[in-house]
């Protein structure tokens, strides 16, 4: 019994559907690579207890951190410490979700290890 292959296996036309999607791929990956840079070059901002903001880069490294006098009370540095952490961990959500989500429009959900 013989094994059929997809129409264009085996012929020509398999080489030049391999050529084409290899073309794709090096599409997409310019396309990403140009939109990693763009978000690499954004801000983002969270506040947290209206006392503490912070400011990360599209990178994911903090930029900036602003803490108003009145969250500084030397009694309670663990309520300071949290919405340090609060304020820090929202942004980098926020740069995180925003590059998933540029990325899977641009790959439409396509997740091939090592291309991306």
């Amino acid at each position: 019994m013989k094994a059929r292959l997809p129409k264009g296996y085996g012929t020509n036309g398999g080489a030049s559907n391999l050529q084409q999607l290899a073309r794709q791929a090096q599409k997409m990956q310019a396309e990403m690579d140009e939109a990693n840079q763009q978000l690499e070059e954004k801000e983002y901002t969270a506040t947290a207890g209206g006392a503490v903001t912070a400011t990360v880069t599209g990178k994911f490294e903090i930029k900036s951190l602003d803490i108003k006098k009145e969250a500084v009370d030397p009694e309670d540095v663990e309520v300071l410490s949290d919405m340090i952490i609060g304020a820090v961990n929202e942004a980098l959500r926020k740069a995180r979700d925003e590059k998933a989500e540029t990325m899977d429009k641009i790959s439409g959900g396509l997740n091939v290890p090592g291309l991306f």
